[in-house]
């Protein structure tokens, strides 16, 4: 078992980065009251699943209307802290399981074009991933013939107005309906031409993945690039993911190159920051020994 600060990332039972501590410069009432219930929240005091004292309580406590109560729960829902308000009451968020996903997954992928299909068909995006078989999900894919714009055209670095395939799939977990992985990925229709299986959206599921699709059409992919950006999401992002209040979204793009130094296929990816952790594996060079 994993020990150590990553571990504790990935069973979200990690410490603050930054000893608790008050917002600088002078306070309102508002920005007090969510001071000391989050200092509570991240002390420990209050645990996940805790209820918040009430509006009322709080006013009480702090002689202030229900008003500005009101508005230190606000303040606490858009950091990610809480749940409910109003109507409901007001208690501390229980952190999601994360979910790692690491750049060693590229030459788990690699690894895997030349097994036989039987070994392919039990290892994807599911059991890789999401920690589950292919089974528990629900996989919708959408594929279309699009013209590469000026970011996708820089990104394969081929002219505007080249033609893609553009695959955009959709894993929901099949018991609760929920959405656990979305992406879209490009790559060249001429590349793959010579094999029109790939464009086939029956064959959404294939074993082995990108990389043995693209395998059958004599490529081997010898480089990945991840660009990990984030941003807040749109209300139909949040709708979509079930996120809380105050939780960004991280969106990867993956860019694959081939042993010619061909971009071969560009891919973005979503995952909800409070249940993901991006995990990077770099091997160093080791010194020569000079003795």
């Amino acid at each position: 078992m994993r020990k150590g600060f990553a571990y504790k990332l990935l069973k979200a039972q990690y410490d603050a980065v930054m000893s608790p501590r008050r917002t600088a410069a002078r306070q309102p009432i508002a920005l007090r009251i969510a001071d000391d219930l989050r200092i509570k929240i991240e002390t420990g005091e209050l645990r996940a699943g805790d209820d918040l004292p009430t509006l009322q309580q709080l006013a009480e406590q702090y002689e202030c209307s229900t008003v500005t109560a009101r508005g230190a729960i606000a303040l606490l829902k858009q950091q990610g802290l809480i749940l409910g308000g109003r109507g409901h009451a007001a208690r501390v968020r229980p952190m999601p399981r994360r979910i790692e996903r690491s750049n060693l997954r590229h030459q788990l992928e690699k690894d895997l074009v030349r097994q036989p299909e039987e070994v392919r068909a039990t290892k994807g995006l599911a059991e890789i991933d999401m920690g589950g078989p292919v089974a528990d999900f629900e996989i919708d894919a959408a594929y279309s013939i699009v013209s590469a714009d000026q970011g996708l055209a820089d990104a394969f670095r081929l002219p505007e107005g080249t033609s893609l395939l553009r695959r955009e799939f959709t894993h929901r977990d099949k018991r609760t309906g929920a959405l656990e992985a979305w992406s879209v990925s490009w790559m060249p229709c001429d590349l793959i031409k010579p094999n029109p299986a790939i464009s086939d959206p029956a064959n959404k599921a294939w074993p082995g993945g990108t990389m043995h699709q693209l395998y059958t059409v004599g490529v081997e992919v010898a480089e990945v690039i991840d660009q990990v950006t984030a941003e807040m999401p749109t209300t139909v992002e949040a709708q979509e993911w079930q996120l809380s209040e105050g939780v960004p979204l991280m969106w990867t793009r993956r860019i694959s190159i081939d042993t010619d130094e061909r971009v071969v296929e560009v891919s973005d990816a979503q995952y909800p920051a409070d249940r993901t952790m991006l995990s990077f594996h770099t091997p160093l060079a080791r010194w020569e020994d000079t003795k």
